[in-house]
């Protein structure tokens, strides 16, 4: 079978969907290639590599689609390459099942397969196919590159003979993969950044990238992420009042706000409203992630920017990922081949469309004549944080029968290692001679110290768990050095060792916690 890449219609679409790279690989899965002349050229990719990489170049987009058996591209098709389908050929793209109806009554028609590369399930061994991510990872990053880009200041503070300059703060609403690729880029420029979303989860991930998570109090039940996906899911009203409220105490002293927040199949939900644009300080800046679904702000207007009266810049662009788009081209067209490596199990170039895997029922929304949009749950859900258990709090009485039992079970084991000790004593002393005993009981006496000083250091202190035996090493030592001048070769020889292996272990802890440190030593 033959796997076709067409140019890009949509105005200002500079990604394709096969690279070089990506061709080489589906040529293993025993796939034939072809492409559109020019298709590759805005992402940087000539038809000269791609003939290198053994794909076909082909000169009309009529003709593509009429000798492939499977095209792949980026944007949603037109009526005119819908048009173009027919029966049993694959389409794989983005394709907006929610908001394209006309297009998956065309597609049905046709007899036609489609795979919404947007409608990849978020569960784990669909990481790889993950469209969505790879492009939100793009274009958070790019948000805050555009920013800078319009913004009239440093991002990171400084220190000059001309004067003080302070940090840029920076505010993003919504953690997702977009959110945290734009705090990522955000810190490591030097600003100082906070973090929104209405799942308190992700604070530490948020908090773990160097920016403050910007906490509500306000308590509302969260749903299930895997209900939704791994998204956000609708908030409740007085969840949303509080929510505006504390963007409201925010816009004053923020420099630059980067909105993300979007819910599966629905319009893009108001967060930034009028007055809070108007609240911010002249020169200030705004990102608009998602303008192509309404826009998180008022004022957005989508694949413009646009400078308010009191001189705040609010910027709406939808094609982030194209404007990277060498970068955004070869993360998709990976995505693309894995997942025509989950169609072709046999690496045999046919496809098998198992309708009965997780990963591909869930993309497809249209198969052999009939709609499948929107697919059931898959069998596997989305990874999300489990709700924390609750904790009962134990009542002073409660604490103090607790501590007593776990008193005397400590008691009781202690009595028993004694009794056990001293009786082993007692057995020995009947037969080994005085000079033995005195050794023996300083051995045993270690041996019980040493045990109840290691047992009781918690296995999570590793640092304090090799201090401690640092110690104790060096107590075997100073008594290995005072057996050496007992007179018997025996003592002398075991003496000797126990110094030898006791340094052994003190040099060697030391050792490895100079390792350790220097991992985290920037270099």
């Amino acid at each position: 079978m033959k796997i076709g890449t067409p140019k890009e219609t949509f105005d200002g679409e500079n990604r394709v969907a096969m690279t070089p790279d990506s061709a080489l690989q589906l040529q293993k899965l025993g796939y034939d290639c072809a492409i559109e002349t020019g298709a590759g050229a805005a992402a940087g990719f000539s038809d000269e590599a791609y003939e290198k990489a053994g794909v076909e170049i082909v000169k009309t987009a009529a003709a593509l689609w009429k000798t492939a058996d499977i095209i792949a591209k980026v944007r949603q098709p037109n009526e005119t390459e819908l048009k173009r389908l027919t029966k049993n050929k694959t389409l794989i793209s983005f394709f907006n099942p929610a908001g394209n109806e006309k297009g998956m009554d065309l597609a049905k028609s046709k007899g036609a397969n489609v795979i919404a590369m947007e409608m990849v399930p978020r569960i784990s061994r669909a990481q790889k196919m993950d469209a969505l991510s790879s492009m939100a990872n793009i274009a958070g990053y790019r948000a805050v590159i555009e920013a800078g880009n319009n913004f009239g200041r440093f991002f990171t503070g400084q220190v000059t003979a001309a004067g003080k300059v302070p940090p840029a703060k920076v505010l993003v609403v919504g953690a997702g993969v977009a959110g945290l690729a734009a705090i990522g880029t955000s810190t490591s420029l030097g600003a100082i950044t906070y973090a929104f979303d209405v799942r308190p989860e992700v604070a530490e991930q948020v908090e773990s990238m160097g920016a403050e998570f910007v906490y509500l109090d306000f308590e509302e039940e969260q749903q299930d992420g895997a209900a939704t996906g791994g998204y956000a899911a609708v908030s409740s009203p007085e969840f949303r009042e509080a929510q505006l409220a504390k963007f409201r105490e925010l816009a004053p002293e923020m420099d630059i706000v980067i909105t993300t927040a979007l819910i599966p199949n629905r319009e893009a939900p108001k967060l930034w409203l009028e007055d809070m644009v108007k609240a911010m300080k002249p020169g200030s800046v705004i990102v608009d992630l998602a303008a192509e679904r309404g826009g998180n702000v008022e004022g957005t207007v989508p694949d413009e920017k646009v400078v308010t009266e009191n001189g705040v810049t609010i910027i709406g662009y939808t094609d982030f990922p194209s404007r990277m788009a060498s970068q955004a081209s070869s993360l998709y067209a990976t995505n693309v081949r894995h997942m025509m490596t989950d169609l072709t199990p046999e690496k045999d170039g046919r496809i098998n469309h198992d309708m009965e895997d997780d990963v591909i029922r869930g993309a497809t929304v249209t198969y052999q004549g009939e709609i499948t949009f929107p697919p059931p749950p898959p069998k596997i859900q989305a990874i999300a944080a489990q709700p924390k258990k609750e904790v009962k709090e134990l009542t002073p009485e409660e604490k103090r029968a607790k501590e007593v039992a776990e008193f005397k079970a400590q008691t009781k084991s202690q009595v028993t290692l004694l009794a056990v000790g001293g009786l082993l004593m007692l057995l020995v002393g009947a037969v080994a001679p005085a000079s033995f005993m005195q050794h023996f009981i300083v051995f045993v006496l270690a041996v019980f110290v040493g045990f109840q000083v290691i047992w009781n250091v918690s296995h999570s202190l590793h640092t304090p768990l090799m201090a401690i035996t640092n110690a104790i090493s060096s107590i075997i030592i100073v008594g290995a050095l005072m057996q050496i001048g007992s007179g018997s070769f025996l003592v002398i020889l075991l003496a000797a060792l126990s110094v030898f292996m006791a340094g052994i272990n003190i040099f060697g802890g030391f050792l490895v916690t100079r390792r350790m440190l220097a991992m985290f030593q920037k270099s």
